[in-house]
Order: C-alpha cells, then structure tokens, then sequence
C-alpha cells in the first residue's frame, strides 16, 4: 500500500510527517466533516512550562454537519498573536532566526477559510524542509486509485504525545520540562533546521 489519505492540519505534529513521509502518494481530504477537538485549528509548541497550544477560532465550531472546506477562520487578532507566542517559544532555539523573517511574512496574509490557511502553512513547510512533495489535494475518495490507509483523525489532541519511533532531538526548554514528543514541526524545524529532514526519513 503506498498510499495515504489523511487530515490536512495547523502545522501537524512531528508525527504526522512521520507518517506522512512513508507514502507515496498522500492525499489531503477536504470533503471531511468537520471535527471538534482536532488539530485541524490547534498545533502545540514547547513553552517554558511545558506543551502550549495553539488555537486558531473558528466560525461555528461546534458544527460538525459542515465540510472541513467550508470551515471559515474568525477575523481577528489570533495571526499575531500565534507568531508573538512562536517567537517567544522559539527566539533562542538554533535556527529560528533563518525563518523568523518568512514566518512573519507567512501570518500577515488573511485567508477567509481553515483548510486553505493550513494548506498555505504546509505548503511552507514542506518547501522549508526541502523535501519532495507527495501531497495531492482531493474532494473525495473516489479520486484515489488503488488500496489507501485512511488516517484521518488519528492524530488528535488526546494522542498528539503518541511518537512514532522518532529519536528524542534537543528541545529549547528541554533541561526544565524534559523532552516533549509529538509537537509542531516548527519545533523540530527550528530546533533541528535542514536537518529535520534525517529525523523525519530515518525508518
């Protein structure tokens, strides 16, 4: 099977890359029903106490009859306010400051809808890890040819701590929390920089 279909998430966990990166071909589903709960609109990142979340307010949340497409964002502050905490988590992690720039960039364009704003994200990130792309986006299961693991939903904010046989790397606040697993891939991107990359592949 090398096929994969899964949630398309707020800049998805360690954990979800992993995964992902098995794949040949991984399709990103936005005819799914929304979901409350989910990292479709939370991320969590290492702040000096321990795990921060993240979350993005969405319209109608507690909907769970609309498609994940049609989920739109809340106008807001809530841009500026995810990259002022990212920045304080991150400002003395290694490679933070060869991002900081793009990553202010990335939170000041508006985006009416969740799905696209986490697809600008990931498109962000997989461009920064340099890795190939195997994402494909699709309405429904009937674009998928052959045999595919539904993953949908199997990373959510109950199991985001869940690892996946990847090493423990150096964490900014590691001496006083100690390591914390299954963050945001800007942990291991900021901590690690390109070489986030032998993390994510190692088997």
């Amino acid at each position: 099977m090398n096929s994969l279909k899964i949630d398309l998430q707020y800049f998805a966990n360690v954990n979800w890359y992993k995964k992902a990166y098995k794949y040949k071909y991984v399709y990103l589903s936005s005819c799914d029903m929304h979901t409350k709960m989910s990292f479709r609109n939370r991320t969590m990142i290492a702040g000096a106490t321990g795990p921060l979340r993240l979350s993005v307010p969405i319209v109608d949340g507690r909907n769970e009859r609309q498609f994940y497409k049609e989920v739109k964002l809340v106008d807001g502050r809530w841009r500026m306010e995810h990259f002022r905490a990212i920045v304080s988590c991150y400002n003395r992690s290694p490679w933070f400051e060869y991002y900081r720039d793009e990553m202010s960039e990335l939170f000041q364009h508006p985006f009416e809808y969740l799905f696209d704003w986490n697809l600008h994200c990931h498109e962000w990130v997989v461009k920064k890890l340099g890795l190939e792309n195997p994402f494909k986006i699709t309405n429904g299961d009937e674009l998928i040819t052959g045999d595919f693991e539904n993953a949908v939903n199997e990373f959510a904010p109950g199991t985001y701590s869940n690892q996946i046989n990847l090493p423990v790397y150096t964490q900014v606040f590691k001496e006083k929390t100690g390591f914390i697993a299954g963050l945001s891939i800007l942990d291991l991107l900021f901590c690690e920089g390109p070489s986030a990359v032998v993390w994510l592949k190692e088997p």
